[in-house]
Parts: structure tokens; sequence; C-alpha cells
């Protein structure tokens, strides 16, 4: 298949497709069936809602759930804009199969599963399933973090990944990344794309002290001055000043989007990731959940960006789908709430009456 023409081919299908109103009307009137006040469950609910439209059909299902975690190495930690070394992205790549790291402990809590994917690591870590574009970025710093045709090849990753999830009967993901790196070309990225300006954007990531932080600042300054990127291309911004992580996120976006697919959002590199994706096909964050405020103040800013709301305020900054693999327990209890309660006729209640 030709470079480009399963992105190309997937933003049709997403254009083509809508929410569904009868099946959302379905979802809300069973909401205001049930035995408890209007709306009480505010966000929770909204969600339930927007899944019946997303699924085409108020019978709601997110038993099934998967969380794709894209691991990549960026060759911009190379200018000592991180606390630790590239080692460090394969080891945690590993360790998400063995219950090691904090998001897969959440999501065992709440049956969700995980799949650690090598998009562009710099090392090949055992039994993590191989996407490989290349062994890790170039320094942006220096020159383009990777061509046009690797985005593009990240992104198609990405929207494969998500039809074979499809193919296996998952009815709700969540993207998550895990590289060395990742929050400083997320901050390029997203300042390429809104014109935002780094100092808003750029964050401690892992642990930067002041001095590191004004360092990341000036590195991602560097890159947008040498390399440009388009802002009316996320394609051009993913390339150059990107990661391959970001780039497979996007792509899983826009398939789940042109599947059908409810996806939860991460924090403020998965989020720069949805930005990208939507500024490529507005109408694909119909699908997407927001799941946590970011303590990240580029994720802030992100969330803003895309209109969203999120489940949850705990000052998170971990990553890895770690807030996705949180708010997942909160959904469910809402769709619990949703088929298990009884409606005011069942327990011989009237039923509230909503206000003008």
């Amino acid at each position: 298949m030709e470079r480009g023409s399963l992105l190309k081919q997937t933003l049709g299908r997403i254009r083509e497709n809508a929410l569904d109103d009868t099946a959302m009307h379905g979802a809300r009137a069973r909401w205001d069936s049930i035995a408890k006040p209007l709306h009480s469950l505010g966000r929770l609910e909204d969600a339930v809602v927007r899944i019946a439209g997303i699924q085409g059909t108020p019978h709601v299902d997110i038993r099934k759930k998967a969380l794709v975690v894209f691991c990549a190495d960026n060759g911009v930690a190379e200018e000592g804009v991180t606390q630790t070394g590239q080692e460090v992205t394969a080891i945690v790549a590993g360790n998400f199969q063995n219950d090691k790291t904090c998001t897969a402990l959440f999501c065992r809590d709440s049956g969700t599963d995980v799949f650690p994917v090598d998009i562009g690591m710099a090392a090949d870590a055992p039994g993590v399933e191989r996407r490989k574009i290349a062994y890790g970025t170039k320094n942006m710093a220096k020159e383009p973090a990777m061509s046009y045709e690797d985005a593009l090849d990240a992104i198609e990753t990405g929207i494969a990944i998500a039809g074979e999830l499809k193919q296996k009967g998952y009815k709700m993901l969540a993207a998550g990344e895990m590289g060395i790196g990742n929050t400083t070309t997320s901050g390029a990225v997203a300042a390429a794309l809104t014109g935002s300006p780094p100092e808003s954007l750029a964050g401690r990531g892992a642990g930067l002290d002041a001095e590191g932080l004004q360092k990341k600042i000036e590195v991602i300054k560097k890159a947008l001055k040498l390399h440009r990127p388009n802002p009316a291309d996320p394609v051009d911004a993913l390339a150059k000043v990107g990661g391959f992580d970001l780039a497979g996120m996007a792509g899983l976006y826009l398939g789940a989007a042109a599947e059908r697919i409810p996806v939860m959002m991460d924090g403020f590199i998965s989020l720069t990731a949805a930005y990208a994706a939507k500024r490529l096909c507005p109408r694909a964050a119909d699908c997407w959940l927001a799941s946590h405020m970011p303590k990240e103040p580029g994720g802030v800013y992100m969330l803003e960006q895309l209109g969203m709301q999120p489940f949850l305020t705990c000052d998170l900054c971990l990553g890895e789908g770690s807030g996705a693999a949180l708010a997942f327990p909160l959904l469910e209890s809402a769709v619990n709430v949703y088929y298990k309660m009884p409606s005011f006729a069942d327990i011989g209640v009237e039923a509230y009456q909503p206000y003008e």
C-alpha cells in the first residue's frame, strides 16, 4: 500500500461518520428514567451518552478494554533535557508485561489489557511487540526528528493497531506512551501547532529543576527556529520536532474514530498527539474522552484547545496512560449504574421533572 494511503482512507471514513443521535437520545432517556436526581452524575452521564453515540447503540459496552502504550526514544535527550538516559525506555516497556509499572497495576484492577508497542525505541525489549520505525528519532536540536515518510509510517502504524484491536473485539481503547524526552517533543509539537510560546507549555517532566526546565525551553525554541514546522500540517510538525510515540498515538486516535471505538486520552503527551490528530480531522475528536487534568501546564492548555473536560483532578504527571487507566473504573461504575439501578417506575416513585 502506498505511503499515506491508509491515512487518507481513514480520514475519509471519519468524515462520513457522525455520532448516532438516536442512540444518544436513548441513552439520555435511560439516564433520566433512573431513580436518582436528574443529571446528578454529571460528566459521567455525558460520557455514557457520548459512547452510545460512538457505538451507535444505547446498549453501551466497554467491558473489553485495551491500553496501547507507544514506546519510543527521542534523540533530543542528548541535549540534557531529562534526568535519565534512553536505556530507561526499554526497561519500563518490558515492565508493562509483568505488572511492574503503576499503569500496569491500574489496568489489572480494571481488567484492561495492556499492549506495549515498540514503535521506535533505541534498544529492543524482549516481549514487547515490535513495530519499530527506527531506533529512536534524531536530535531535533540539530536536525529534523524524522522524515515526513517516517512520520506517516508511525501514524499509519497507530491506525492499523486500532483496526486490529477492533477485530479482536475491543470496545474501548486508551492511548499511552513511554519515551525519555517526550515531554520536550510534546512541548515542541504543541508550540508548533498552536503558536503558543514554549515557556507556557513546557513543564518539569519527570523532575527537572529550574535550570533544567530553562534548558528544555531553549532547546524547544532552537528546534522550532531551525526547522520551522508548518502549523497547517500536523504531519510536518510531528516529523520535524515530534516523536514516533506521538505520531503513533495520533494514528490510534484516528483509527479508533474510523472504527467507532471510544478512546480515553491521558496527559500532556497523549493530549498533544490527540490535538495533532484533531487538526488532521476535527470530527475524530467526537470519539475521545478526557481522563484527567494534567499537572503539566501544556496538558492543561491542550485540554482547552481540544475543548474537553476531564473526569479527574489529581495532579498526575506520570504519563504511560496512567490517568486513562485510573479513569476506567470510574466510567465502569457509571455504566454499572446505567444498567443496574432501578427506574422511578420500578420503585413506584414519581419521576423528577426537568427544569426549563
